[in-house]
């Protein structure tokens, strides 16, 4: 029969004349036939069936060998033996491999046809050992589902006790390697069947054993908290979430966050890298309720750093999607969209205000749930090629340095006198300043690491990784600057002078083709007007007159000190703030005051004055005054009596005094610190002030001048500041803070009734350059940005001489609402760039403006603001290079082009390494599994050099400043 069979199926006759002949066989069946004739026919169909060359072979396989063995079926369960279930299992059959699945679908036949036999039985132990092997060789989808089909029909071949254990974690760890590279509908459909089918399988296991489900959850925590960053684990482990019993979570949800052993690295790759991504997976339940309870088990025992670790590092992945859902909901029509929309816009709000520091991500949401126009104008989020700038890689909680780094760099005449030294060969901080300007012009990164800069410049007293002061900082930055340059510039003094040069044409001529970069020059050249200041003091110093007269006998103390920065306290009362009085400002009040001269960015009861450290901490929603108040409130005239009484020479006793506050020399970036955190001395706490203070574009210094003219004044009033100050260089640097400049504005010349007859007073215009901004509710914890844009002191408006009165604040609101008037159509069309860490970004003034408006803990705390020239006085900003002085960009010297260009090629072939890297993992069929690994690396969520923030993992909450 099989012989006839065989020449049947391969002959030319048409199909129906095959088909009645295939029927005539099948009929045969009923009939007896000898162990022989079956044995043939049996191998003869299962041939058709795996070999066969067309679908009318395989079905003839099909339909024979099921008549013959149900006729049969003594006969067909000796040819199905287990020597030859074993030899299809593990040679497979033919030239189809062991793994094809229709292996599997050829068992899986022959077992139905055996499903009351005992045959069946005796076959289980050998399937339950076969289909373990199987699973640990990591099988494709199709294959696991129809292996899955098999055991679900036949839950005897499943294996027991250990071995059952065992195969369902194995089966687990298959499921890693369940990716899908499908793109039709019709292929991902059949993927997710595939893998629903496995994960009823392993519910089925669970229910009959139930000694196998928690192995099999402690082997998927295993996977999806894997730190090695090779290893990603499918999403289709999230289809094994709906078959855990919810009345374990409690019990489950314990276990897993009080174990000692679960590091918070591996609970934050849990988190954030797999179950939250789990809730994308179609058709799977109870993922939200799995999430949402082990969120509220590590805030039950404070762990509260891996929720902060998550939320920072979905936040960038989450923000995109909120518009479109938004836009969604208010279109759909659904009845449930209004409540839910209200809702979700509630949630938005407590996690802006929870994470705030994200400004560039936050403007487009707000827009969409308060359904306004675009009046704070949206943030366009870009990359290099777009901004032109150049971001700075946080490297633990390196935001401090990062802000102050872009303020100083966005300084556009300090950063062109920085470019112009002539450094070749030194190793000085100026050099490293110099190197990363340079890479921040010039680098192809998005974003540049400042490692180097780091590790030369940051305070000994500064712990690596953990959040400092950026003001503090900045001070000890321009500080070292400062000194550096006077003491190489002592040395240049004493060293013997170099003989005369010669004026042969043979010289000239090789000194003319030498390259600029590589000319000997001094490292610091001397200022175009001579007067020996450092770049520290002519970019960012001024000096302060503090005169005080007694009102006894009205004799004067007058003393001048040098300042980089003038760092701004808070009034007692916010309506006392607009031209404070003698009456208003006691000596309880305003005593202290002068101690702020000499910078620090925090305030306690002996430097804030009084009301300043208890103030409450709830946000204004409008600013109730602004910088120049503030700025007023420092300048105004105090009394000093009762416990602050003045001890007068002359009367040779405690009087009541009069103290006055002048500036004698406006700096060309005049530096602005809010004194925002403050010490409670009730509470023993540091709060900080969240005051919404405004930011005008333009303002006005009131500078003191003894009888000279403007256009002298600042020369005179710094060569004297030298000579009449002996600690100047050390007191210098003490108030620091990077500066911009942008349009002009008038300067009035007024009569002054505070001093002498003899002075005047000016009205300095400034122009705001940038702001570094401080977001988070203390000093112990926040995040730092900054706001900024390229000024210098001939942008904008050219400023002309106009008189004016002293009757009102020299810097209230009416003296910069003209230049208000003026710039307001001119700073729209100025770039303003938002400077986030690695992000750079595109924003505008109103954004600035309205930062803590929107975000109420994200507050100006640092203001840098730019002398604009006054028509009629000659200019002292750019640098001179070769006599002449430098309107543009200088050019780039030799040593740093050489630095520049090799770390663009070694960018290069790292990017061309992480695309073969990438390349390769999409092409490998399996990857190497490591569940226990090392959990030692850094958290995703902390702030290193990895990713967009950097590493470094840190185990308390200060780590928030990142």
């Amino acid at each position: 029969m099989d012989k006839i069979l065989e020449a049947l199926v391969s002959s030319s006759h048409p199909l129906t004349v095959k088909r009645a002949i295939v029927k005539k066989v099948m009929e045969a069946a009923e009939k007896e036939v000898t162990e022989e004739q079956c044995q043939a026919l049996y191998h003869l169909t299962t041939r058709l069936i795996l070999l066969g060359e067309d679908a009318f072979q395989r079905q003839v396989g099909l339909q024979v060998q099921e008549a013959y063995a149900r006729y049969h079926r003594d006969e067909f369960a000796c040819f199905f033996s287990k020597e030859y279930v074993l030899g299809l299992l593990q040679q497979g059959y033919g030239s189809l491999d062991r793994r094809d699945p229709a292996i599997l679908d050829f068992l899986h036949g022959s077992l139905r046809l055996l499903i009351s036999c005992p045959a069946v039985l005796e076959l289980a132990p050998l399937l339950q050992t076969e289909v373990l092997r199987i699973i640990c060789e990591r099988p494709e989808p199709a294959t696991c589902a129809k292996l899955a089909t098999i055991l679900t029909d036949f839950p005897q071949c499943v294996p027991r006790e250990k071995a059952g254990v065992l195969f369902c974690q194995q089966l687990v760890r298959t499921f890693v390697y369940f990716h899908c590279p499908a793109t039709e509908e019709r292929e991902l459909r059949e993927y997710v069947t595939r893998v629903t089918r496995v994960s009823v399988l392993l519910q089925g296991i669970w229910k009959a054993e139930p000694a196998t489900l928690l192995p099999s959850l402690q082997e998927v925590f295993a996977i999806i908290s894997s730190t090695d960053p090779s290893f990603e684990p499918s999403i289709a482990l999230a289809c094994l979430v709906q078959h855990i019993p919810l009345q374990m979570i409690t019990v489950l949800i314990k276990s897993l966050t009080t174990d000692q052993n679960v590091k918070d690295a591996s609970m934050t790759q849990a988190l954030c890298k797999e179950m939250i991504d789990w809730l994308s997976w179609p058709l799977a339940n109870h993922v939200d309720t799995w999430v949402i309870a082990l969120l509220k088990g590590l805030a039950a025992v404070q762990k509260f750093t891996i929720l902060i670790d998550v939320t920072l590092l979905k936040i960038e992945q989450v923000v995109p999607h909120i518009v479109p859902l938004v836009k969604s909901l208010k279109n759909d029509g659904l009845p449930n969209s209004k409540t839910f929309l209200l809702q979700f816009a509630e949630l938005v709000h407590c996690m802006m205000y929870q994470y705030s520091g994200f400004p560039d991500l936050y403007d487009s949401i707000l827009e969409s749930i308060k359904n306004r126009s675009n009046v704070w104008g949206l943030l366009k989020i870009t990359g290099k090629s777009e901004t032109g700038k150049t971001g700075l890689v946080n490297l633990g909680n390196t935001c401090y340095m990062n802000s102050i780094i872009q303020i100083l760099f966005m300084a556009t005449d300090f950063r062109r006198h920085v470019m112009s030294l002539q450094l070749n060969g030194s190793n000085t901080l100026m050099k490293k300043l110099q190197l990363l300007f340079a890479f921040l012009a010039h680098t192809q990164r998005a974003a540049y690491s400042p490692r180097s800069f780091l590790e030369v410049s940051r305070p000994p007293w500064f712990t690596a990784g953990s959040q400092q002061d950026c003001s503090e900082y900045l001070r000890f930055l321009l500080d070292r600057l400062h000194e550096e340059e006077k003491t190489l510039s002592a040395l240049q003094v004493t060293s013997p002078k170099p003989e005369p040069a010669t004026t042969s044409a043979e010289t000239f001529q090789a000194a003319a083709s030498q390259p600029v970069a590589d000319m000997p020059s001094h490292p610091y050249p001397v200022a175009a007007n001579g007067d020996g200041r450092t770049l520290v003091e002519r970019m960012f110093g001024g000096r302060l007159s503090t005169a005080i007269r007694c009102l006894q006998c009205h004799s004067l103390s007058e003393k001048e000190e040098p300042f980089t920065d003038l760092s701004l306290a808070f009034c007692p009362s916010m309506s006392k703030c607009h031209g404070p009085t003698d009456e208003h400002k006691s000596s309880s009040s305003v005593g202290p005051c002068q101690g702020a001269v000499n910078g620090g960015s925090e305030s306690s009861e002996g430097s804030v004055k009084e009301g300043a450290g208890t103030r409450m901490e709830r946000p204004l929603v409008e600013p109730t005054l602004s910088a120049p108040d503030l700025v007023d409130y420092f300048l105004a005239p105090e009394i000093l009596e009762n416990e602050n009484c003045y001890f007068c020479e002359r009367c040779a006793s405690l009087q009541r005094a009069k103290k006055v506050m002048q500036v004698v020399v406006a700096p060309e970036y005049l530096i602005l610190t809010l004194l925002r955190f403050s010490y409670d001395a009730t509470c023993h706490v540091r709060r900080k002030i969240l005051d919404n203070v405004g930011i005008p574009l333009h303002m006005s210094l009131p500078l003191r001048q003894h009888g000279i003219s403007a256009s002298t004044s600042s020369s005179t009033a710094a060569t004297s500041s030298s000579s009449d100050s002996p600690d100047s260089g050390e007191n210098l640097a003490k108030k620091l803070k990077p500066s911009r400049k942008e349009d002009g504005m008038a300067v009035n010349r007024i009569n002054s009734e505070t001093n002498d007859s003899d002075s005047e007073m000016l009205s300095v215009p400034y122009v705001l350059s940038s702001v570094v901004v401080h977001s988070g509710m203390s000093s112990e914890s926040g995040h730092y940005y900054s706001y900024g844009r390229n000024v210098s002191s001939t942008d904008g408006y050219v400023a002309h001489p106009c008189p004016k009165t002293l009757e009102s604040s020299s810097l209230s609101e009416s003296s910069t609402d003209t230049h208000e008037e003026m710039g307001c159509a001119e700073h729209k069309s100025m770039d303003w760039f938002l400077f986030n860490d690695s992000r750079v970004s595109f924003t505008n003034f109103e954004s600035l403006q309205n930062v803590t408006s929107r975000f109420p803990k994200d507050t100006a705390y640092v203001l840098i603001y730019r002398k604009q020239e006054v028509s009629g006085q000659p200019s002292n900003s750019g640098p001179v290079v070769n006599g002449s002085r430098l309107s543009g960009e200088p050019p780039l010297q030799k040593e740093l082009m050489d630095a520049i260009t090799k770390d663009n090629k070694l960018f290069l072939q790292e990017q061309e390494l992480n695309a073969r890297a990438r390349a390769l993992q999409a092409t490998s069929a399996s990857c190497t599994f490591r569940p226990n690994g090392s959990d030692d690396n850094d958290p995703p969520g902390s702030c290193g050099p990895s990713g967009g923030g950097g590493g470094g993992g840190f185990n308390t909450i200060s780590r928030l400043v990142f």
